[in-house]
């Protein structure tokens, strides 16, 4: 194996385990009572992630990647979510 080789090789898996180590599955961590529509909007966005990886499964994985970057922007938009939660909780503060 040529060095060229080798170094393509070692930065094709560093790449991987970066990117399934920086995917997190979407959790359900807004509290409902404070934030019903946020609380909806997270509980579709796990939903939506489970059945991707439902339909990974049935598909032996073979959607060129497709699938796996739906599930990495499901994962941010949950963030999202939970950011807007967390500042709607700041403003409250404020007006208090």
């Amino acid at each position: 194996m040529t060095k060229r080789l080798q170094i393509s090789a070692a930065i094709f898996v560093a790449t991987l385990f970066c990117g399934a180590a920086l995917t997190q599955e979407p959790v359900l961590d807004i509290d409902r009572k404070l934030h019903p529509n946020l609380a909806e909007a997270q509980r579709h966005v796990v939903e939506a992630n489970r059945e991707i990886s439902n339909a990974q499964k049935d598909n032996r994985y073979d959607m060129k990647d497709h699938a796996e970057k739906a599930r990495q922007l499901l994962a941010e938009v949950n963030r999202e979510l939970k950011l807007a939660a967390e500042a709607a909780n700041e403003g409250m503060m404020k007006k208090k």
